[in-house]
């Protein structure tokens, strides 16, 4: 870090950690509150609303998870759920997260049937996924300023979303170049420190 630089502000101490029941209620939570995403939810309410985890804890957790086949949160969801309860904690997460969005899914695609040509209502979820875009952008912005990566991670963060906005690059082949990439300068700075 530069002599310029100000240090991150200090957190408060986390809470005691969750038994299965608290986790399967907290990603309920999220999961009912998720559309478009519950990884905005689950962030809010493991860093922000339970003091379970930091935010670094988070973004770390989140980061394997996207990296994993399958769904980034539900991927997190097991994660956060081993590191407080267990195997039981996994499945009280993933089922939690899981549960009520898919009940309300099967119920939504039974009314779908009756009104998916009418235009109001394709014009309603052309709006639903605008927003959840934004809630999603907004959420990477709110992480990234309490993170305050370093130039060059987030130098490599733009590298790889360019690549895959912009030039189409598959996921697999920008986490096998940049991944080592980003490891490689995570090491650098940490040798630098000291």
């Amino acid at each position: 870090m530069s002599k310029n630089a100000a240090p991150p502000p200090e957190e408060p101490p986390l809470n005691p950690s969750p038994g299965p029941g608290q986790l399967f209620m907290a990603f309920a939570k999220a999961g009912l509150m998720g559309f478009g995403g519950a990884q905005i939810w689950v962030r809010r309410a493991m860093v922000e609303e339970r003091r379970w985890m930091t935010e670094r804890d988070y973004a770390e957790v989140l980061g394997l998870g996207q990296v994993l086949p399958g769904p980034n949160v539900g991927n997190a969801a097991v994660m956060i759920g081993r590191r407080f309860a267990g195997l039981r904690g996994s499945f009280a997460a993933t089922g939690g997260l899981y549960l009520f969005p898919l009940i309300v899914l099967i119920s939504l695609v039974l009314l779908w049937q009756g009104f998916a040509d009418n235009p109001d209502v394709s014009a309603f979820m052309h709006g639903l996924a605008c927003a959840a875009a934004g809630m999603v952008i907004g959420n990477a912005f709110r992480m990234s300023g309490r993170l305050r990566p370093p130039p060059e991670l987030i130098a490599i963060g733009l590298l790889s979303t360019l690549a895959a906005a912009w030039f189409r690059v598959p996921l697999p082949v920008i986490v096998l170049v940049l991944g080592p990439v980003s490891i490689g300068a995570v090491v650098w700075r940490m040798r630098r420190a000291g």
